[in-house]
C-alpha cells in the first residue's frame, strides 16, 4: 500500500507547478508589448529625432515628433501597451513636455525588470525597490537644479527654446520662445502661480504666410470676418456688447406653420417683423454700442438680413457666430457679462476698447480688438504656417513651449538638458547600490543602467556612437563635471549649460515619478481576465 500513498502525494505538487508559469508568461507578454510601444517612438527623441507621419482612418495626414500626439493617434490594442499611451498623456497634462522621454525611460525600466525577473527576484520586491530608487532620483535632481526668478526673462526664454529645438519649427525658436514666455507671464496672477491656466491663452491657427509671421495679440481675435457689406471695418473708441439673443424674427417653439391667405395679412407680418427688429436696433443705438458680438444660434439666424441692413445704417460692426465655448474667454478678456435679453442691453453692460478693426491675414480676415479697458488676464496668439501640416505642428510646438514656461512658473527651478541629469542620476544611484544590501542592490543597479537610455538614444539619433559617447559622458561626470552633456550640434560632449540647453525641474521629476508608477502597475499584474458580455 505504501507506493500508492506516495503517488497521491505527488499530484498537488505538479498542479502548483503548472500554475506558476502563467503569471510569468503574462508579465513577459505585458513587458514585451509595452517595450514595443517605447521602441516605436524612441527614434523621435531629442533635437535630431525623426518625425512620424500619421495617417488617420479618414485619410488625413499629420507629421509630428511629439510623443503624446504620436501615441494618441496610434492604434494600440494590448492593454499593457495602452498604459504607456496613458503615461504619455499624463506627462502631457502634468508637465506638457518630455512626453517622448517618459515613454523611453519606461521602456528601459521594463527591460531592466525583465532581466531582474529572469534572475528570480520577486515582482513585489522589484516594485518596492524601484519606488525607493525613484525617490532617490528626485532628490538627486532637486540637488542639481538651480533656482530662477520669474522676472528673469532671458532664463525663461532659454528653457522655452530648448523645448522648441527638438521640433520641426526649431529654426524659429528665437521668435516663438519669447512669445511663449510673454504669454504665460501675462496670464499669471501674482500669488496664484500654481493655478496658471493655459486656456487663458488662445492659439488661433491661420493658414498662409510662414511661421515667422506668428504674433502675440494683447486683446481679442475673432477668426470670422465682420458681417455686413456696408458696415465700418475700423472703429476707434469702441463700445462692445456681447449678446446671446437673436436679432431676427421670432419663431414658434414647435414646428408650426402659419398660412397667410391674403396680401394685407402678408404685409402686416412683414411690417411686424420690421418694427420688431427696428425696436432691437434702436435699443442697441440708444445704449451707444458700435461693436456687436453675437453668439452662434442653432435654431435660427443670429442676425437676419434685414437686421444687418439696419445695423449697417447705424454704423455698427457685427461679429456673428461667436462659438458657445468661446463665450467664457471673451467675457474674461472684455471684463463683461453676456447680455441675454434686450432689457439688459444698457450702457453699463458694455465694455470699451481703443480699436476694433478687420485685418487681412493670408487668405483669411480677422476681427481684432486691442486696447481693451481693464482687460482680464488673457492673451491671443495668431499662429501662421505655409501649409496645414506645418501649421498644426507649429501650434503643437508652441503649446509645448507654453507648458515649459508654466512648469517654471509653478516650480521655479531648472536643470541642464542633453542627457546630463540622467547620467548624474545613474552614477549616484550606482554608488548608492554599493551601500544597500540584498535585493535592493540589484534593483538600484538595474535602475541606474536603465536611465542611461536617454543619453544613449540622444547620441544614436544624432548619428554618434552611443557606447563611446555615453562612456565619455560617464567619465566626465565621474570627474565632477555635473553640467557635461551631449552637444548634438557639435557632435561632442561639452558643458551643456554654456550652450543654454536647460529644462524645467518639474519636467524631469514628473517623467521619473510617472514612469516608475506605470512600471510598478505593470509589474503587479499577474493575469489578464477578459470581460465577456
Amino acid at each position: 500500500m505504501a507506493p500508492k500513498a506516495k503517488t497521491v502525494g505527488i499530484k498537488p505538487k505538479a498542479q502548483t507547478f503548472k500554475d506558476k508559469s502563467k503569471p510569468t508568461d503574462v508579465r513577459l507578454s505585458n513587458i514585451q508589448a509595452a517595450k514595443a510601444v517605447s521602441d516605436a517612438i524612441r527614434t523621435s527623441l531629442g533635437p535630431r529625432g525623426m518625425d512620424k507621419m500619421i495617417q488617420a482612418a479618414n485619410g488625413e495626414v499629420s507629421i509630428t515628433n511629439d510623443g503624446a500626439t504620436i501615441l494618441k493617434q496610434m492604434n494600440v490594442l494590448h492593454p499593457a501597451a495602452k498604459m504607456l499611451v496613458e503615461l504619455s498623456r499624463a506627462q502631457d497634462v502634468e508637465a506638457g513636455d518630455g512626453t517622448t522621454s517618459v515613454v523611453v525611460i519606461a521602456g528601459a525600466l521594463l527591460e531592466a525588470c525583465e532581466k531582474l525577473l529572469q534572475k528570480g527576484l520577486h515582482p513585489t520586491a522589484i516594485s518596492d525597490s524601484f519606488q525607493r530608487c525613484s525617490n532617490k532620483a528626485v532628490e538627486i535632481l532637486t540637488e542639481m537644479s538651480t533656482p530662477i526668478e520669474l522676472n528673469d526673462r532671458e532664463t525663461l526664454i532659454k528653457s522655452a527654446s530648448t523645448s522648441l529645438n527638438s521640433k520641426v519649427v526649431s529654426q524659429q525658436s528665437s521668435l516663438l520662445a519669447p512669445i511663449a514666455v510673454d504669454a504665460v507671464i501675462k496670464v499669471t496672477e501674482p500669488g496664484k502661480e500654481n493655478a496658471v491656466d493655459l486656456k487663458n491663452i488662445k492659439v488661433i491657427q491661420s493658414l498662409g504666410g510662414t511661421v515667422e509671421d506668428t504674433e502675440l495679440v494683447q486683446g481679442l481675435v475673432f477668426t470670422s470676418r465682420s458681417a455686413g457689406t456696408n458696415a465700418p471695418k475700423r472703429i476707434e473708441k469702441a463700445k462692445i456688447g456681447l449678446i446671446q439673443f437673436c436679432i431676427s424674427a421670432p419663431k414658434t417653439d414647435m414646428d408650426h406653420n402659419v398660412i397667410v391667405s391674403d396680401y394685407a395679412a402678408m404685409d402686416r407680418v412683414l411690417k411686424e417683423e420690421r418694427s420688431y427688429i427696428l425696436n432691437i436696433v434702436k435699443q442697441i443705438k440708444k445704449a451707444g454700442c458700435n461693436v456687436l458680438l453675437v453668439q452662434k444660434s442653432i435654431l435660427r439666424d443670429a442676425v437676419s438680413d434685414l437686421a444687418q441692413h439696419f445695423l449697417d445704417k447705424i454704423k455698427c460692426l457685427v461679429v456673428k457666430d461667436v462659438e458657445r465655448e468661446d463665450i467664457e474667454f471673451v467675457c474674461k478678456t472684455l471684463h463683461c457679462r453676456p447680455i441675454a435679453s434686450l432689457d439688459h442691453f444698457t450702457a453699463e453692460n458694455l465694455s470699451s476698447a481703443d480699436l476694433v478693426e478687420e485685418v487681412a491675414s493670408g487668405t483669411n480676415k480677422f476681427v481684432k480688438i486691442t486696447g481693451i479697458q481693464n482687460m482680464g488676464r488673457t492673451i491671443s496668439i495668431i499662429c501662421r504656417g505655409s501649409n496645414k501640416l506645418v501649421l498644426e505642428e507649429a501650434a503643437r510646438s508652441l503649446h509645448d513651449a507654453l507648458c515649459v514656461v508654466r512648469c517654471l512658473v509653478r516650480k521655479r527651478a531648472q536643470i541642464v538638458g542633453g542627457g546630463a541629469p540622467e547620467i548624474e542620476m545613474a552614477l549616484q544611484l550606482a554608488a548608492a547600490a554599493q551601500t544597500v544590501e540584498g535585493v535592493d542592490a540589484y534593483c538600484y543597479r538595474a535602475f541606474a543602467d536603465a536611465l542611461e537610455v536617454i543619453p544613449s538614444t540622444l547620441a544614436e539619433n544624432a548619428g554618434l556612437n552611443p557606447i563611446a559617447t555615453v562612456t565619455e559622458l560617464r567619465n566626465r561626470h565621474a570627474q565632477g563635471e555635473k553640467t557635461a552633456g551631449i552637444n548634438v550640434r557639435k557632435g561632442a560632449i561639452t558643458d551643456i549649460l554654456a550652450e543654454n540647453v536647460v529644462q524645467p525641474l518639474l519636467v524631469s521629476i514628473s517623467s521619473i515619478t510617472l514612469a516608475t508608477e506605470t512600471i510598478r502597475s505593470i509589474l503587479k499584474i499577474d493575469d489578464i481576465v477578459s470581460d465577456h458580455k
